[in-house]
Order: C-alpha cells, then sequence, then structure tokens
C-alpha cells in the first residue's frame, strides 16, 4: 500500500502507452491529473472503473483534468482494452512496474487465503504543480467519478 499523501510531490515517471508512445509526468504540465491503477486490463472491476471514467470524461476535461490508466499489461493488452471500450484517454503500459513501484501500489496482496503480489487498485489526484491532492485506496469501480469530483 502507498505511503504517498496529500502534499507529497508526485513521482516523476517515464514510461508508454497503449501504442507504444513515450508519455510522462511533464506532458501534463499546468492540468490536474487522474492517474487510477487497475490490477488488468479487460478483467470485471477494471472494465467497471475504466468505463465509470470514460462515460464522465467531458465532466473531467470540463474541470481541466486528464485521466491517465496504468496497469502492468503489455501495450498491445492495453490497446484492445482501449479499443473494445473506446476509452478517450491513455493507457500506460507498465510492464517493468516501475510506475507502479514509484506510486507504491505494486505489492502482497491476498484473495482466498493466498498471497501474491500485484497492483492495489489506487487512484492519484494530482494538481496543475505535480502536488499530490488525494490518494483514493477505497476505490469503487463503478461510481469512482462520485469519488472523485465529490
Amino acid at each position: 500500500m502507498t505511503t504517498l499523501q496529500k502534499g507529497d510531490k508526485a513521482p516523476d515517471f517515464s514510461s508508454i502507452d497503449e501504442n507504444g508512445n513515450p508519455i510522462s509526468l511533464n506532458d501534463f504540465k499546468g492540468k490536474k491529473i487522474v492517474i487510477f491503477f487497475y490490477p488488468k486490463a479487460n478483467t470485471p472491476g477494471c472494465t467497471l472503473e475504466a468505463c465509470n471514467l470514460r462515460d464522465n470524461f467531458d465532466e473531467f476535461t470540463s474541470k481541466n483534468y486528464a485521466i491517465i490508466g496504468v496497469s502492468a499489461d503489455s501495450p498491445k493488452a492495453q490497446l484492445k482494452f482501449k479499443e473494445k471500450y473506446h476509452f478517450p484517454f491513455p493507457l500506460v503500459a507498465d510492464e517493468t512496474k516501475e510506475m507502479l513501484t514509484a506510486y507504491q501500489v505494486w505489492g502482497p496482496k491476498k484473495f482466498m487465503g493466498r498471497t501474491y503480489d500485484g497492483i492495489h487498485r489506487t487512484t492519484f489526484l494530482i494538481d496543475e504543480n505535480g502536488l499530490i491532492d488525494e490518494v483514493i485506496t477505497n476505490v469503487k469501480t463503478i461510481n469512482h467519478t462520485k469519488q472523485i469530483l465529490k
């Protein structure tokens, strides 16, 4: 679980999106950013969360927010996920887990009595100055927009 909190400088990142294009925190200077980390593309909870953000994308852009989705999936899997659900935002393919590690969302999880390493579903709101404005760890996938824009 992340120890990052409101007021901390958002960890810089440089990765690739679903098309293999470079993407970094610097690309969003002067904008507020929603970075949502999800366990795996095309799974039920991740699909609900991403579609909820997609369905409210205009509301986010009207409030000067950019949205970035991040998982450890390959660019090919991210592209398939994006095309299937018509997401208007980039999906970072963090196969090296550098961004996941920097944001402290990669680590031990438990499911059905089994412990394994995985992505903790977490959302970071970052302000125009690159500072963390909020960290949401108890993500409500079907209603995530309300959690963010409350």
